[in-house]
């Protein structure tokens, strides 16, 4: 219990001093360097399994209360824009999966799960069961999460700024009615239809279904009553308790290991720069999405960490949100298949 509140004070500090120096996602990245940092040197980190549910269960419910009843109009206008993100994402973790199999030890199915633009706790574990190498995919999956969170927000900010005046004269982007306030009625009966359908996610045994079943409780309960709430210090607790249980998995070990991928993961991190950029401006030109909420959307880190820190950056728009359910449940429950088709097919 000692190293557990040791842990969670550690990653919320230096979270809370890189919040209010404006970094984007401050909290999470915070939370990770701090916690990796006390692990490595000491070996006394610790996060018990029940805070990833935890972060998990607060994550959907986060996301499950930002949906309004006026969002649901928006989907017919989400599905082109949607098809389109998901057959970029695709060829670029093709793409980037057989560069890195090309160029490094790594077998082609550990090197295409390495470029899958999902999260870390649910690739390691589905690689798995591919045959594929877990500990180099959860290292490169925990690089590409530590950029797509900590770098790739703030680029998108300054990106998006000089698309500022020209978005302000062209932009369609939906703007959010939120129609529920902070209330702690509403606050306990969320966290507690959240947790019991997050639980029996859990014990579905489907990927991702902890998240993915909050979410859908909450959504039920936001659009048939509005007493869904979800405030502000809840989303950054989950930003602490995610970016504190990733830490706990870097130790020196990991951090050796790293002299082996560095070239794979430069190829990794300029690969998904470059296509955020590309498709963020594919969205942006022809769905008339703004740059920012586009580029967001294809930032190559999970769909929970970009809905969680997206208000950081400003986007307060249910595409993006939409955008990254989709994708999240894509990522997780069809790109395996494929890249098992993939490796099938080459041998």
């Amino acid at each position: 219990m000692q190293n557990f509140l040791l842990t969670i004070a550690l990653g919320a500090i230096l979270g809370y001093v890189f919040c209010r120096l404006g970094i984007p996602g401050g909290m999470m990245v915070g939370s990770i360097i701090a916690v990796s940092i006390w692990n490595i040197a000491t070996g006394l980190a610790f996060m018990p399994a029940e805070s990833k549910v935890l972060a998990q269960i607060i994550a959907g419910a986060f996301i499950g209360a930002g949906i309004e009843k006026s969002d649901l109009i928006r989907l017919k206008h989400i599905i082109r824009p949607a098809i389109a993100l998901l057959s970029g994402m695709l060829v670029v973790n093709i793409a980037l999966g057989f560069l890195m199999y090309f160029i490094s030890p790594m077998d082609l199915t550990t090197a295409l799960m390495c470029a899958v633009p999902g999260g870390i706790s649910e690739m390691p574990i589905i690689s798995v069961e591919l045959g594929a190498d877990a500990s180099k995919v959860a290292l490169m999956q925990f690089i590409r999460l530590v950029f797509g969170v900590g770098v790739f927000p703030t680029m998108i900010d300054k990106v998006s700024k000089l698309y500022f005046l020209r978005e302000m004269e062209n932009s369609e982007a939906y703007k959010r009615k939120v129609t529920t306030k902070d209330n702690p009625l509403y606050l306990l009966l969320t966290l507690l239809i959240a947790s019991t359908f997050g639980i029996l996610g859990k014990i579905s045994g489907i990927p991702s279904a902890i998240l993915v079943f909050s979410m859908i409780s909450i959504i039920i309960l936001k659009l048939t009553t509005g007493k869904a709430s979800m405030p502000l210090f809840m989303r950054r607790m989950a930003q602490v308790l995610s970016g504190a249980y990733i830490g706990t998995s870097i130790g020196l070990e990991e951090v050796l290991e790293m002299r082996h991928l560095v070239l794979p993961a430069v190829v990794l991190i300029l690969g998904y720069m470059t296509a955020c950029f590309v498709i963020g401006q594919l969205l942006t030109n022809k769905y008339r999405m703004q740059m920012n909420e586009s580029m967001l959307a294809a930032t190559p880190a999970g769909a929970t960490d970009m809905a969680l820190i997206s208000a950081d950056i400003g986007i307060e728009s249910a595409d993006v949100i939409v955008l990254q359910i989709i994708r999240m449940i894509t990522v997780i429950s069809l790109f395996p298949q494929i890249i098992r088709l993939i490796v099938f097919i080459t041998e």
